[in-house]
């Protein structure tokens, strides 16, 4: 299995192991009356992603984004290059068993009851009775199902949220090592996606890796450690949000009181609403804190200015179809 620096000082390097790598991927679909027309859904994917890391796959409808999650569950078989989970080849059946997968649109049966969806789908991962007795209640607190409702309401019953959290439940009955959610917040409401968030966060608490696609582009912003952005079957950009939003440090700040000339050398679009000032600082912040104690002014709130996710999103999308429109 390959490693991915993770830390430098000046004595050594901590390296933590890559547990999902494709090399030079690509699924070419053929189409038409002949099967003689050819569309490439994913075109030379290169990723390496760390264990214990939860990484997010953004892009446009048909950008390639549930071909790759495909390839990578092994349920598709890739035109070109290769993929690999926990050191194998994607598809391996040891590394089936230790793997969840939450798909957009699951198929449920809808006459069972949550409880025996999930007794069933621990029966094919081989979970003796005596484990589910304990292996389901956890999961049903974890996603915020009650028990009896579990036991009881049958799933053509539950609503769109209830059915995500049930989905979710069976994606973790066989506490996988990795987990692949395909757009998981989708069709939810706030409550239903802060929950979800919430599961995720935990998930990551434990220690395990989450690669997910999504629309919810808040969400990807305040749950992943790296993105990924793929368009029209190829990545556009992989790394972290700092990395990849790379621009200079400016705070905008928020405060009260203090002498209007003091403010305006030290605060750009300087303006005034309900009796607080704001806005982006022009020079250090320690100076400037040092300024608010001498003219007896107080800041209220401070933080880091940079663009979105989602602006950040849509110029990489435009840039793109501005230069290779389709």
């Amino acid at each position: 299995m390959t490693a991915t620096p993770l830390e430098q000082d000046s004595t050594a390097i901590i390296y933590r192991p890559a547990i999902i790598t494709t090399r030079d991927l690509r699924k070419v679909y053929r189409t038409g009356f002949w099967m003689n027309k050819h569309i490439a859904s994913l075109k030379g994917c290169t990723l390496s992603i760390q264990k214990g890391e939860t990484f997010g796959l953004l892009g446009p409808n048909g950008a390639g984004k549930t071909t790759l999650l495909k390839l990578l569950l092994g349920i598709i078989r890739p035109s070109q290059g290769e993929a690999k989970l926990m050191g194998k080849p994607a598809g391996d059946r040891a590394v089936k068993a230790k793997i969840g997968y939450l798909p957009e649109n699951p198929y449920f049966y809808d006459y069972l009851t949550g409880w025996e969806f999930l007794s069933y789908t621990a029966g094919l991962f081989g979970l003796s009775r005596s484990v589910q007795r304990q292996r389901l209640p956890e999961l049903l607190d974890l996603v915020g199902l009650a028990r009896s409702v579990a036991i009881k309401k049958q799933l053509r019953q539950y609503s769109k949220g209830m059915l995500q959290r049930i989905g979710m439940a069976q994606a973790l009955i066989n506490d996988p090592e990795i987990v692949f959610l395909d757009e998981p917040m989708s069709g939810l409401d706030p409550t239903g996606r802060y929950q979800v968030r919430e599961i995720i966060m935990s998930l990551k608490q434990q220690g395990k890796t989450i690669f997910f696609n999504s629309h919810v582009l808040s969400d990807v912003e305040l749950i992943c450690d790296r993105i990924a952005i793929l368009d029209q079957g190829e990545l556009v950009c992989v790394g972290t949000l700092d990395e990849l939003i790379n621009v200079p440090q400016q705070y905008f700040v928020k405060g009260r009181l203090g002498s209007l000339d003091v403010l305006q050398k030290w605060i750009a679009d300087l303006s005034f609403q309900d009796g607080y000032w704001q806005g982006h600082l022009k020079g250090d912040l320690f100076d400037f804190t040092a300024s608010v104690r001498l003219m007896n002014a107080q800041i209220v709130s401070f933080h880091l200015a940079r663009p979105t996710l989602e602006e950040f999103f849509m110029q990489q999308i435009r840039q793109r179809r501005e230069i290779s429109p389709k």
